[in-house]
């Protein structure tokens, strides 16, 4: 095995450090709640253990996963949930049902942990996570059901909520010192996702980024307040890595956005992100080469000013390096806010509900010829 980056030896050697210094005081640890998301074979399970002051016994009697979450969000808020101590190497035991699963946190106090065989139907549930030296949680969890076959992936900054990403010193200014009360959601958006949703309501919502896990508890409380719906996030483990000082960001979407398809392959996505980064490219990227994957494309388009506050020149990202849009074989639709793509994606969106309504039909009508015309059997093309 390749020796580690001298970064992440370094970043190793210091949580190290710390760690060992809070244990020497008799601090606890914290299970920090993710959403987790899976189909009916496999679940997908998110969480990070961080060192607390206090002990297990010191927490509220009242642990639901929102007082939880408003309690983590408190004291991780801002500059501190960079600056806060993971747990590493610490044993995490997982009920999921009447199965058992132990595992252990990697050098972040993440797990990010695959259950097979997990005996859950279609829906949301709860999961449960213990530690030895931290409280008990339950965390949400949907299993998407292999009948679904409509699902939103969605970008965050710049698409859900303005935070005109990636210029730095924006981005440590949104990060920092700005509370998550001051962020504000991009009009129309939520709306858009609620209205897709009425007409599928089994549809999962996935929120994909190249934000920091760190911020997740107040990423999920923005977007719960602000009215959009509730599921996973995918973010990245800012900092030093094995391999490098920091991760790719957009590796890790195109990662992601593979990984989802293989995890769900019933499931068609529409791709939602804004063009004041990279999301066209990359999702472009990926519906050239999976478009029986991809329902559509939804692009925000950032204003002039958004464009500079995001990297410096008016102009957005695909028409400086544009997305091979004339071979691709799904839908795009762009518009400056959730209102007015609303009206663009609709039609993309309910596609295969008229198949189906076709289909339906055309079974119902054509019951006597043993060879029925193949327009009436297969439908219009889905592609």
């Amino acid at each position: 095995m390749a020796r580690p980056h001298a970064a992440a030896l370094l970043e190793d050697a210091y949580t190290n450090r710390k760690a060992a210094l809070f244990a020497a005081r008799g601090w606890g640890t914290r299970i920090v709640p993710s959403t987790g998301y899976g189909s009916t074979a496999q679940l997908r399970l998110f969480g990070r253990v961080l060192f607390t002051r206090g002990r297990p016994e010191d927490e509220p009697e009242e642990d639901t996963y929102a007082a939880r979450l408003r309690s983590v969000e408190l004291e991780t808020r801002g500059w501190r949930a960079f600056f806060a101590t993971p747990a590493v190497d610490e044993p995490v035991t997982i009920r999921v049902n009447e199965r058992i699963v132990t595992t252990r946190t990697d050098r972040g106090g993440y797990i990010d942990l695959v259950v097979r065989g997990h005996g859950l139907a279609p829906g949301w549930h709860r999961v449960f996570l213990d530690s030895p030296r931290a409280q008990p949680i339950d965390v949400p969890v949907v299993v998407v059901g292999s009948t679904v076959t409509h699902g939103i992936i969605s970008d965050i900054d710049d698409t859900v909520i303005t935070t005109s990403l990636p210029r730095p010193m924006i981005a440590a200014w949104n990060t920092f010192v700005r509370s998550e009360g001051a962020r504000r959601p991009v009009p129309g958006m939520a709306t858009m996702y609620r209205e897709l949703l009425a007409s599928q309501p089994d549809a999962p919502v996935v929120y994909l980024s190249t934000g920091a896990w760190n911020t997740a508890p107040q990423l999920t409380r923005f977007l719960d307040r602000s009215g959009y719906p509730a599921g996973p996030m995918l973010l990245t483990d800012w900092g030093p890595t094995n391999t490098g000082w920091f991760r790719s960001g957009q590796e890790h979407k195109r990662a992601q956005l593979h990984r989802l398809a293989r995890e769900l392959p019933n499931v068609r996505w529409l791709l939602v992100g804004d063009d004041g980064q990279h999301d066209p490219g990359i999702y472009g990227e990926f519906a050239a080469r999976r478009p029986d994957r991809v329902r559509g494309i939804a692009i925000r388009e950032l204003t002039a000013g958004e464009q500079v506050l995001s990297h410096v020149i008016p102009l957005a990202t695909d028409d400086i390096a544009p997305t091979p849009r004339e071979r691709l074989e799904v839908p795009v639709a762009r518009g400056p806010d959730g209102y007015d793509l609303l009206e663009r994606v609709r039609g993309i969106w309910e596609q295969d509900a008229r198949v189906r309504t076709l289909r339906e039909y055309a079974s119902s009508v054509v019951t006597d010829v043993d060879d029925p015309p193949e327009y009436l059997v297969d439908g219009p093309d889905e592609r």
